[in-house]
């Protein structure tokens, strides 16, 4: 069917628009992970995860291109920042992966960008996909990770629609998160730690701590200790997540032995902790590997 030009105005003045991002490649790991490539109608490219677990289906979606955040074993940080996606950009990762007959039972906003300096578009994709007339996608399946940002923490708190938070950690004190996180060098732990309690307290809600394993640098039994103090009296899970390596990167992941000690000590102080294996690591679509294949290696 064609449609008149004005008819096309009044729909795009109305809000409604055709897809504006167009998949360029898909790759497939051999444990099932798939990653697609998208480009943005300025010819901008984003990559897109699709996970597998049990019973589980989950999408990783980006929120930005690139990403200004600088965390030091993350791929996508070496590209730099570019723009943020618009809420349709999010959007539409998750109707087109959708569209090729999957199934997404959840959504971590964990791609490529940080979704809480895209705080408006982001919460603006939340409502769409959780509404039953958009994905009907349950907001306990719904998870936004941030490496902080203690007052949009306070904001999403306040919002009518809490997914479930997550937050990037990686350390135990501030020497040495902020060698991992540049952010965290203007953003001390303890006032970190004080919204999450907040974010607690206003939702009822467990947070996440996300735990990124780097061999000598967070991962002995002096930094599991020196977490649980800071951690141990809030409602939260502790995720640690093995280490992906990418070209140029200076970091090691730690030992799987060092791993199951370090969840061990948390584990036995009553901290729930759990282990993230990598994943879709021989496309470069594991944790901190998006944008890995941009990398100039030379």
């Amino acid at each position: 069917m064609n449609l008149s030009k004005d008819f096309r105005s009044r729909l795009i003045s109305d809000g409604y628009f055709i897809s504006t991002i167009k998949k360029l490649d898909t790759f497939k790991d051999p444990d099932g992970t798939v990653k697609y490539l998208f480009e943005l109608q300025d010819s901008r490219r984003i990559e897109t995860v699709l996970l597998f677990d049990k019973k589980r289906t989950t999408l990783c979606i980006s929120t930005q291109v690139g990403c200004a955040m600088g965390c030091k074993f993350c791929a996508t940080a070496r590209l730099g920042f570019e723009r943020n996606l618009s809420a349709d950009e999010i959007v539409e990762q998750v109707n087109l992966v959708c569209n090729e007959g999957y199934n997404v039972t959840n959504l971590v906003y964990m791609g490529m960008g940080e979704p809480l300096l895209n705080y408006e578009n982001v919460i603006k994709s939340v409502h769409i996909l959780n509404h039953p007339k958009g994905r009907g996608i349950g907001l306990r399946r719904i998870t936004i990770s941030t490496c902080g940002f203690p007052d949009k923490i306070k904001r999403l708190a306040k919002e009518n629609l809490k997914p479930q938070l997550a937050v990037s950690l990686n350390a135990p004190n501030d020497k040495i998160r902020s060698k991992i996180i540049p952010i965290a060098e203007k953003q001390p732990l303890a006032e970190l730690l004080d919204v999450v309690d907040y974010y607690n307290k206003n939702t009822g809600q467990r947070v996440t701590f996300e735990y990124v394993m780097l061999a000598g640098v967070n991962d002995s039994d002096k930094c599991a200790k020196k977490l649980i103090k800071k951690v141990g009296k809030l409602n939260c899970k502790v995720n640690l997540i093995e280490f992906n390596p990418h070209p140029g990167c200076e970091f090691e992941p730690s030992l799987p032995t060092v791993i199951h000690r370090f969840a061990k000590l948390l584990n036995d102080k009553g901290i729930i902790t759990t282990i993230c294996l990598k994943q879709g690591d021989t496309i470069n679509a594991a944790c901190g590997q998006l944008g890995a294949d941009r990398l100039k290696t030379g």
